[in-house]
């Protein structure tokens, strides 16, 4: 995508008219394509660009951001995306891939080279698709990851087992349905961040993972934060700007 200065250098010279300028200025800030805008500053802001939440959008609607994002040469991310989004996607690039059991398409056109050390912990196999979104999203955003999977307070043994991993940890993140008590366990253990991620996993009472995130809400633990319900992109998110601003 040609950069600002170039803009208003082309205008300078005369290369490009007023309203040709004007219409390069508003695309560089983001592409109005009717039902969908895609925030093309928001990678030059945020460090990384825009991400497509695919849920309540259509094949058009999706295919239509997934363009305009691999025209601008960043990375592509979607994020609670099924076989059928995927192939939607894989029309307009096939370089495209599909990771099953995080439910994201991505296509890592900028390669970071991946640093720090970001460890996503869950509580139970059944939360592995939230912790894998979770930590797909912090790798395709520079970060290295490390899984500590399937090891919930019913068993705390497990954990233990895994203290030198947990100790190299810029942040840690923790990955619980049920009680949600996992965060708070790990908390006590390290001197990072930890993001809590409650999720839906759990019987009646567990109330599609509210008493997850009530629990972890009321952490005794003061280093441990909390995202939404099966927010896994959310958590890795936030995991990889806090590793990147790491500086021990």
């Amino acid at each position: 995508m040609i950069e600002l200065k170039e803009i208003l250098k082309k205008l300078e010279l005369k290369d490009l008219s007023l309203e040709q300028a004007e219409e390069a200025v508003k695309k560089y800030f983001f592409s109005d394509l009717s039902d969908v805008k895609i925030d093309n500053h928001r990678h030059e802001r945020c460090g990384f660009g825009e991400v497509i939440y695919c849920k309540g959008k259509t094949a058009a609607q999706i295919q239509k951001a997934a363009k305009e994002i691999i025209a601008s040469g960043i990375n592509l991310l979607a994020t609670k995306a099924s076989a059928e989004n995927y192939e939607a996607i894989r029309e307009i690039d096939e370089r495209a891939r599909f990771h099953e059991t995080a439910g994201l398409v991505y296509l890592e056109q900028q390669k970071k080279t991946k640093t720090g050390c970001v460890v996503i912990v869950s509580a139970g196999t059944a939360d592995t698709a939230v912790a894998e979104e979770a930590a797909m999203t912090a790798q395709l955003n520079g970060s290295k990851v490390e899984r500590i999977y399937d090891a919930g307070v019913a068993g705390i043994h497990r954990l233990l087992f895994f203290k030198e991993v947990l100790a190299k940890a810029k942040v840690v993140v923790a990955v619980a349905g049920m009680e949600g008590a996992l965060p708070s366990v790990v908390g006590g253990l390290v001197s990072c961040p930890v993001i809590a991620v409650p999720t839906s996993v759990g019987y009646g009472a567990s109330f599609g993972g509210l008493s997850a995130m009530l629990t972890m809400l009321n952490s005794c633990a003061p280093n441990v934060s909390v995202v939404n319900i099966d927010n896994g992109f959310g958590a890795g998110y936030m995991a990889s700007i806090i590793n990147r601003q790491s500086k021990s």
